[in-house]
């Protein structure tokens, strides 16, 4: 059976810095790499206040800092993006308010990669940046 959003969501999964293993984008070889759970980057974006957002390198840049790493490994972070916005939807499905869901749209635009692959499209992205005042 496959899981849902919200099972990948709160799967106990090992939080861990190591050496990053070679250099992508602004992640250089060496570098204390934090590798988050998914819980980890939905508690990070839970907190991040209404009408404030967080761009993807800000927000890898800041859970590494609180994790005490240097860079936050990129690929893990795309990932978790997608399983908290997905899982989120999930729930909005299911009958929870706005209020009541990660709000992934302060950290997900429309030009982050992660929300072209959003099941439910960039649009409910759009309109709930719109809401709170984010450029879109």
């Amino acid at each position: 059976m496959l899981k849902s959003w919200n099972d990948r969501l709160n799967a106990p999964g090992i939080s861990g810095i190591k050496p990053s293993p070679r250099t992508v984008g602004d992640v250089v070889a060496g570098q204390s790499m934090l590798v988050p759970t998914a819980r980890q980057v939905d508690d990070f974006i839970r907190s991040i206040p209404e009408g404030v957002d967080m761009d993807v390198r800000a927000l890898r840049t800041a859970l590494a800092i609180e994790h005490g790493a240097e860079v936050t490994c990129p690929v893990t972070i795309g990932y978790h993006l997608r399983t908290i916005a997905e899982a989120a939807n999930e729930d909005i499905e299911r009958g929870l308010s706005l209020s009541a869901v990660t709000p992934f749209w302060r950290a997900l635009d429309a030009k982050t990669p992660t929300t072209g692959k959003l099941s439910f499209g960039a649009k409910f992205v759009a309109a709930q940046r719109k809401r709170e005042g984010l450029k879109p």
